[in-house]
């Protein structure tokens, strides 16, 4: 069942996607999420997760891994040294503007649900950093080719992809000062050498160091035509996937690492124009999305969202 309807909305939907995205201005998230609501159990029924996966636990690992495949593509993209020549637009967008992106969404969430402050922060802490997968819609495409400059969509990729790590700091700040057996002290003094130095600053080492290495190697084994066209492709793919996995066990920012390390891996543009003409990573980030919004709309709790204990 699964295989038959998440292959026939791919193939009906590709049919059309151009009108959807550049005549109706649709993002194809929203339109994934749509059927698998359709197709859900709160709709016709006919696909529930549920019945056949452990849901917290896929959902978890299946959407660190759609990040991290998305925040590598947005390093890969931008520019060369776009970080480094773009230090001050850089440090506006992730200091003060996340951070009042920050208090304006926990402000209205205080507001809306009159909860704590400090829960308030903890959920504005994950709705505030701007999300890499439906960032595309402005990023990449005809449309936005068209309509947004060019240097607004590299400092949207560029944020889109950083900050998305950089939502740690946030979340854990929310979560120490909740937990009742630290002090003010304590939460602040664990916050800074646990959150920032060891996920946020080592996360960043390790990115630059993988990035690097890959680099090399990669022009290594295609100067020596060690590797075919098709492994050339999928590298950037297989190398999100074996950062995520190294972070995963020293339990550092796994995503951060893998923007990063995007960014090192085409410090040069090697990469990039190598690969330009390819449209690889478009087509499997575009598959890959498309499953994880069709999934993520099957298994939305409609139930829960009336219940007072929430």
């Amino acid at each position: 069942v699964v295989p038959a309807f998440l292959g026939g909305f791919i193939c009906i939907y590709g049919l059309v996607s151009g009108f959807v995205k550049e005549r109706l201005f649709l993002s194809e998230a929203l339109v994934a999420m749509v059927f698998g609501i359709l197709i859900g159990p709160e709709v016709i029924n006919v696909v529930d997760p549920r019945t056949f996966l452990n849901v917290e636990k896929f959902t978890l690992e299946f959407a660190r891994y759609v990040i991290a495949i998305q925040v590598m593509a947005a390093g890969i993209t931008l520019p060369n040294r776009y970080i480094v020549r773009k230090w001050r637009t850089m440090s506006v967008l992730l200091g003060p503007v996340m951070v009042v992106m920050w208090l304006v969404t926990a402000g209205i969430i205080h507001l809306m649900f009159e909860i704590e402050f400090k829960q308030s922060l903890l959920i504005a802490s994950c709705a505030a950093p701007t999300d890499p997968i439906l960032a595309n819609s402005v990023v990449k495409g005809r449309y936005a080719e068209a309509n947004v400059p060019k240097n607004v969509r590299d400092a949207l990729s560029a944020e889109s992809g950083i900050n998305d790590g950089l939502g740690l700091p946030f979340l854990y700040f929310a979560l120490y000062l909740l937990n009742e057996n630290y002090s003010t002290g304590h939460a602040i003094g664990k916050w800074f050498y646990w959150i920032w130095c060891y996920n946020i600053l080592l996360s960043i080492v390790i990115g630059v160091v993988i990035g690097y290495v890959a680099r090399k190697l990669l022009r290594l084994a295609e100067s020596y035509d060690l590797i075919d066209k098709e492994s050339f492709l999928a590298f950037s793919i297989g190398l999100s996937i074996f950062i995520v996995g190294i972070l995963q066990l020293i339990r550092s920012d796994d995503v951060l690492c893998c923007f990063i390390a995007g960014h090192s891996f085409t410090w040069d543009s090697w990469f990039r124009e190598e690969t330009k003409d390819a449209h690889f990573q478009e087509v499997l980030d575009g598959l890959i999305n498309v499953t994880f919004f069709v999934y993520f709309g099957t298994i939305i709790p409609w139930q829960q969202f009336n219940n007072p204990e929430l």
